[in-house]
C-alpha cells in the first residue's frame, strides 16, 4: 500500500537486507531484471517523484544527484552522503545558511551533452511551479531565501512556466562556472541528505522541460537509460545509457548496474506476482518485487522458497487523517480516534510480520522519537467511549463518512475492519478505495473523502521530515493541491513550532520544538497512528545480491542487485 516500502525466523533471511542464498551467488554483468510491482508510479519526473520505492529505484539506474547515499546495510554508512554528480558532499557558510557545490566534468545526459550547473539551477527552479509540479516535496518553499507574496502567503517565485519573481529565484541560487551556490532563509545544516534523500534538487534540461507532459518522461543521466516511452499501467524498459561514464560514478559503492536491462512490470495484482515466485518459473526466477507477501501466502513460505525470503523493518508510519474541510468539530474527529481499531487493521493486513504497533507518525527510528500521548489508549478502540462524543457533538447520527484507501484485496479487509468499529460508534463508512491512482486524487481540494489513508517515511534521517511536510500548510494548500496535507490541516500553533524548529541552533532544541509539535497534532487529531510497516519480500532463484537497504527505503536496491543468465 501507499509508499509500501518500514528478525527472520531459522528458516528464513541470514540477517536483515539479504538472503541466505543471494550472497553466495557471484553476481555479474548481463541478463534482465524483472521488477514486478502493482501500484504504478505516479510521477517519473525527478522533481515529482516523492514515493520511496521510486526515489531508490530511479537513483541507481536513470537520475544521478549532487550528492547520493551509498550501498549498505549499517544505517550509519547508507545515510551518510558521498559526492555523486559533485566533486565532494558540499560546502557551508553562515551557518549553513549557504552551500556551494562543484559539478563534475564529464558528467553528461543521454544525449551526450554536458552536465551544467545551470541544470541544476533549472531543476531547483521546477520545484516553485506549485500549479504544475504537483505530488513532489517542497522543502525549497520554505528555505530557499525568497520573500512570500504579502496576498498569497506563497513564495514570490512562482516557478519558469511563468516567470514572476524570477529576479528573486537568481538571487537566491548562482552560478559560477561549475559551481553552485544555495542561499537560505535560515540554517539548513542536513541539506546534503535533503539532496541524497530526494530528487527535488536533481538537475533538469530545460530544453526538455514540457511541464506538465514530462511526468512519465526521463532524460537520463545514470547507467541506464529509458527504452521507448514508460507506460503508466504497463510500465517500461531501461537499458544501458551509452554516454554514462562510470569513471564519473562510484561504480562498487554506488551503482553496479550489473544487469543489461531492466523490465518495470506494472499492474498485476501482489497474488498474481507472488505466485510467480513461488512457482519459480520463467521471468520470476530473475524477478524482485517491492509489494509485500499477503498474509494468505505465509504458509507458503517454507522450505527452499522461505530461503529466498527477507523480513525487514521498514521506515515507513501508515497513518489516517480526518479532512478538516469536512471533519471541522474536534469532538467528531476525537469520536475517529477513539473508535479506530488500530489491532483489527494488523490482525487484517497480516499481523505481526506485517506491521507493528504505532503510537506516532513519526517511525522509532528517526531521532526525536517520541510516543504521543494522545493515542495511548487501546489498540482495539473504544466504540461505545467514542458514541458518547459523537452525541455530545450534537450531530445527526448516524454521521457519514467517505474512507479513501489505495485498494488492494489485504487493504480492502483492512478497510472492512475499521469500518466495523467506525459504524459501531455511530459513524456510517462508506469504503472508498482506489486502485490505478492514489496521491493525485487525495491531494485535490475538491476531494469527497472525509477520512483519508496516508503513509509516510522519513524524507532523510530527521524528524523535521515527517510532521513539517504533512501538516504545514503554509507550503502545502494552494488553490490547486494539498500538496501531502491530504486532510488540509492549519494550525498557527503548530507552523510556529515548526518555524522553531527549522531554526533551531542545536538538534536538541529542534527535536524539543518537533516533540511539541506532534503533541499538538495529537490533540487536534490531525492524524490517527495505525502501525508500522514490516517489509516481508521474496525474489527469484536466479538473483544475486539481494540486498534491502536504507537508502531505497528498505526495497530491494538496484544499485547491487544482478541476475544469473
Amino acid at each position: 500500500m501507499g509508499l509500501a516500502a518500514c528478525g527472520g525466523g531459522s528458516d528464513g533471511p541470514t540477517g536483515p537486507g539479504s538472503s541466505s542464498d543471494g550472497e553466495s551467488q557471484e553476481s555479474a554483468a548481463g541478463g534482465t531484471l524483472n521488477y514486478l510491482f502493482f501500484a504504478p508510479p505516479e510521477h517519473v519526473d525527478p522533481q515529482r517523484v516523492y514515493r520511496g520505492r521510486d526515489i531508490g529505484n530511479f537513483s541507481r539506474t536513470v537520475y544521478r544527484q549532487l550528492v547520493t547515499f551509498p550501498i549498505s546495510t549499517d544505517p550509519e554508512v547508507s545515510n551518510t552522503p558521498v559526492p555523486d554528480l559533485a566533486t565532494d558532499t558540499g560546502t557551508s557558510s553562515e551557518g549553513g545558511k549557504v552551500w556551494s557545490f562543484t559539478v563534475k566534468d564529464g558528467v553528461k545526459w543521454e544525449d551526450g551533452k554536458a552536465i551544467t550547473c545551470e541544470d541544476f539551477k533549472y531543476g531547483a527552479s521546477r520545484v516553485f511551479a506549485t500549479d504544475v509540479i504537483t505530488g513532489g516535496p517542497n522543502y525549497l518553499l520554505s528555505y530557499l531565501d525568497i520573500p512570500t507574496d504579502e496576498k498569497t502567503g506563497l513564495s514570490a517565485y512562482d516557478g519558469p512556466y511563468k516567470g514572476d519573481g524570477q529576479d528573486l529565484f537568481d538571487k537566491a541560487i548562482t552560478c559560477d562556472g561549475n559551481t553552485i551556490t544555495y542561499n537560505f532563509n535560515k540554517p539548513w545544516p542536513d541539506f546534503p541528505l535533503a539532496i541524497a534523500g530526494l530528487h527535488m534538487m536533481d538537475p533538469y534540461r530545460q530544453d526538455k522541460d514540457g511541464g506538465d507532459k514530462s511526468n512519465f518522461q526521463i532524460f537520463s543521466n545514470g547507467p541506464y537509460k529509458l527504452d521507448g516511452a514508460w507506460d503508466k499501467n504497463a510500465g517500461a524498459t531501461l537499458v544501458r545509457n551509452e554516454n554514462y561514464d562510470p569513471k564519473t560514478d562510484d561504480p562498487e559503492n554506488i551503482r553496479r548496474a550489473l544487469p543489461d536491462s531492466i523490465v518495470f512490470n506494472i499492474g498485476q495484482t501482489t497474488e498474481t506476482i507472488y505466485d510467480q515466485l513461488i512457482a519459480d518459473t520463467a521471468d520470476a526466477q530473475t524477478a524482485v518485487t517491492s509489494d509485500r507477501i499477503p498474509p494468505a501466502y505465509y504458509n507458503q513460505i517454507e522450505g527452499a522458497v522461505a530461503d529466498r525470503s527477507v523480513l525487514v523493518d521498514s521506515p515507513f508510519v501508515d497513518y489516517v487523517v480526518p479532512n478538516f474541510r469536512k471533519m471541522s468539530d474536534p469532538k467528531v474527529r476525537e469520536a475517529l480516534k477513539v473508535a479506530t481499531n488500530a489491532q483489527a487493521w494488523i490482525d487484517a493486513g497480516g499481523g505481526e510480520k506485517a506491521f507493528a504497533p504505532a503510537e506516532s507518525i513519526v517511525n522509532p527510528a528517526v531521532v526525536g522519537y517520541q510516543d504521543n500521548p494522545a493515542f495511548s489508549g487501546p489498540q482495539e478502540g473504544d466504540p461505545a467511549a467514542a458514541k458518547e462524543l459523537l452525541e455530545e457533538a450534537g450531530v445527526t447520527m448516524p454521521y457519514p463518512i467517505t474512507f479513501t484507501y489505495p485498494s488492494s484485496e489485504t487493504a480492502d479487509k483492512q478497510a472492512a475492519a475499521l469500518k466495523e468499529t467506525w459504524d459501531a460508534a455511530g459513524f456510517d463508512t462508506t469504503l472508498d478505495g482506489l486502485g490505478d491512482t492514489y496521491y493525485d486524487v487525495v491531494q485535490k481540494p475538491t476531494k469527497d473523502s472525509d477520512v483519508i489513508w496516508g503513509g509516510w517515511g522519513a524524507d532523510w534521517p530527521s524528524a523535521i521530515t515527517v510532521t513539517p511536510p504533512l501538516f504545514d500548510s503554509r507550503p502545502n494548500l494552494t488553490e490547486n493541491s494539498d500538496g501531502q496535507d491530504y486532510g488540509a490541516y492549519e494550525s498557527d500553533e503548530f507552523n510556529a513550532l515548526v518555524d522553531q524548529a527549522a531554526n533551531a541552533t542545536s538538534l536538541e532544541d529542534q527535536t524539543a520544538a518537533l516533540q511539541q509539535a506532534d503533541i499538538v497534532l495529537g490533540q487536534d487529531v490531525a492524524y490517527i497512528p495505525l502501525e508500522i510497516q514490516k517489509f516481508y519480500f521474496l525474489h527469484g532463484s536466479k538473483v544475486t545480491g539481494y540486498t534491502n537497504t536504507p537508502a531505497a527505503a528498505m526495497n530491494p536496491d538496484l544499485g547491487v542487485i544482478g541476475v544469473l543468465d
